[in-house]
């Protein structure tokens, strides 16, 4: 099976992205997957759940599960897979589904038949080139539908806590599998102005985590803080739950409120904050004159409008007769591709933009576009950890290439690319990371990062203070290249 890349690869408006370091991300807004020629889906309706003990058909049953093992064999980025690790994980989810229901999977009886399992891999549709290696498997199965479970539980709560940790054993945060309730909510269009609290967060770590509110944001008014970490929105417990969809449930219509659990720094206990929900406007940069004739751009993202508004941006600057400009990538965690090439190709005349691997180990590559406004004028470029995604093909390339200085510190390194497929019947989603981005040089990006040329600490003593040492510096080293 191999995706059309190039949509594949127009890849979502990530407010910002995901990875290991705190990252921030819009409160309010979430990524949009492009269309694909292969995404699967089909019109049937939500299958009807069945109660653990009832009467199960469970080849249909299992249909989501083999789907996602095929796909992930054919997409993810990195291959070979390790079967006997995605079985282990597999089990894993089960056996803390049982646990998560106060079932004591310790003391379950499996059976010792090895027909009896055989014939249940058998019935699943268990491919038969790994049939042997989900033995194991089937008999946690058995094990725990010959529990004592609680009167709500279903086949299909006990099939999606498997496929999600067969999918969490690759080890990627990029790439997860949502039930269908998680896929709508995920896929639920939001366009440039938003209905929420207005705060960036990091949605990578175990509890969704605040980056810094927005200023005069209804989360600045609530008394957010940076690192506080969101364990419950409205009073219902967020463990486990991917940060891109906690973020769904704190958005909601203006007016409204909502009521956050938070966990902070030298407290030792949990505290609740209500906030009423406001329209955020999120702009996509500001841009404005410095002393001595030095542009400054802050880009918010690369969400469809940016790099026309980029292009504005830069061109006002240049009438205004600047002599260098500053690029503050800081904070800025990525979004469209095309939107990265196009802002990039405003400080080159040619070249190459970035390089994309596919786990067969074909590529593709993105050329600069023609028009560059800035292609002979200094630029120096500002980067921290919130820096990932698209952001990193930019500086990447300037840096590559010898086109300005990098300024801050070490960015966030998200260098991979995902999409999402619909699985059949509209019983959930994969989303997949199915590439790896390179810069001009051949540098991998992903869980490395770019290191600056001049690394500038900032404190938040700086922040309460209303200063930035980063940007005093990337002034300073523009005015002594202009001399």
């Amino acid at each position: 099976m191999r995706i059309n890349k190039i949509s594949a690869l127009l890849i979502i408006l990530v407010i910002i992205a995901t990875a290991c370091t705190p990252v921030p991300k819009i409160l309010d807004n979430l990524e949009e997957s492009p269309p694909s020629d292969d995404i699967r889906s089909t019109e049937s309706p939500l299958q009807t759940e069945s109660p653990v003990g009832s009467n199960i058909d469970l080849e249909n049953l299992f249909i989501p599960f083999w789907e996602s093992w095929e796909i992930l064999h054919d997409e993810f980025v990195n291959q070979p897979l390790d079967d006997e690790a995605m079985v282990a994980g597999a089990i894993d989810g089960l056996t803390s589904f049982y646990e998560s229901r106060g079932i004591d999977y310790e003391n379950l009886t499996q059976p010792t038949d090895k027909e009896i399992i055989q014939t249940l891999a058998i019935r699943a549709k268990t491919p038969i080139e790994v049939e042997d290696l989900f033995l194991p498997f089937w008999g946690v199965w058995i094990a725990g539908v010959g529990a004592e479970m609680d009167a709500g539980m279903t086949y299909e709560n006990m099939m999606q806590s498997a496929l999600h940790g067969l999918v969490d054993s690759l080890g990627d945060p990029h790439t997860f599998y949502m039930d269908p309730d998680q896929y709508r909510q995920l896929n639920i269009p939001l366009e440039g102005e938003y209905e929420g609290i207005g705060a960036w967060v990091d949605t990578t770590g175990e509890y969704l985590t605040i980056i810094t509110p927005m200023q005069g944001s209804p989360a600045e008014r609530a008394g957010l803080k940076p690192k506080d970490k969101v364990i419950a929105v409205d009073g219902e417990d967020m463990t486990g739950i991917v940060g891109n969809l906690v973020i769904r449930k704190v958005v909601g219509p203006a007016g409204s409120t909502v009521v956050l659990t938070i966990e902070r720094e030298g407290y030792s206990d949990p505290f609740d904050v209500e906030i009423t929900r406001e329209l955020i406007i999120l702009p996509t940069l500001e841009s404005r004159m410095e002393d001595n004739q030095i542009g400054y751009i802050h880009l918010f993202n690369f969400g469809a409008n940016s790099a026309r508004d980029f292009h504005s941006a830069l061109s006002d600057l240049l009438e205004q007769d600047a002599h260098g400009i500053v690029v503050d990538l800081r904070n800025n965690g990525g979004g469209f591709l095309h939107s990265a090439v196009s802002i990039a190709s405003e400080f080159f005349p040619d070249g190459v933009v970035l390089i994309e691997e596919y786990q067969d180990g074909s590529r593709d590559v993105s050329y600069v576009e023609d028009g560059g406004l800035a292609i002979d004028i200094p630029i120096v470029v500002l980067i921290n950890q919130g820096s990932a995604s698209a952001s990193e093909i930019v500086a990447g390339m300037i840096q590559d290439l010898n086109r300005g200085p990098l300024v801050g510190a070490t960015s966030f390194g998200k260098g991979s690319a995902q999409i999402n497929f619909v699985l059949t019947d509209d019983r959930g989603g994969l989303r997949v990371t199915i590439a790896k981005w390179l810069t001009p040089n051949e540098r991998l990006i992903h869980n490395i990062g770019l290191t600056p040329d001049f690394m500038v600490e900032i404190t938040e003593e700086d922040i309460e203070a209303g200063l930035d040492p980063q940007l005093d510096r990337a002034i300073e080293l523009l005015l002594g290249i202009i001399g």
